[in-house]
This record gives structure tokens, C-alpha cells and sequence, in this order.
């Protein structure tokens, strides 16, 4: 199963990868953006291939 981090320090919570991601991985929480549903995750790397400030990393 793909793991999925955000680094909450680069992270600007624009909202890309939650509107980037086919499989609803991500979800915003306050002033954050979250990964929600991991284990729904398939490893597609479009959220790292969006995230303008490269906060996102996906591991096989």
C-alpha cells in the first residue's frame, strides 16, 4: 500500500492535490490540507506532479 505525506511547514493548503487526486486521498481540515483516505491511494503521483510547492510524497 502507498503511504502519502504532506509536509505541513511547505504546505500552503491551495488545494490542488485535493482537487488533483482522482481518488479523494486528500481532504481540507481548517487552514491545512489532510490525507484523509490513504488506503484509497493508488500510487497515480498526480498530487506530487500538481503541488506547486512540492509538499507532497508518495512511497511505494
Amino acid at each position: 500500500m502507498p503511504s502519502v505525506k504532506i509536509d505541513q511547514d511547505t504546505c500552503n493548503a491551495c488545494q490542488t492535490c485535493v482537487n488533483t487526486c482522482p481518488m479523494g486521498v486528500f481532504e481540507p481540515e481548517g487552514d491545512k490540507v489532510v490525507v484523509a483516505q490513504e488506503d484509497q491511494c493508488i500510487a497515480c503521483r498526480a498530487c506530487e506532479a500538481s503541488c506547486p510547492v512540492e509538499a507532497i510524497i508518495v512511497e511505494d
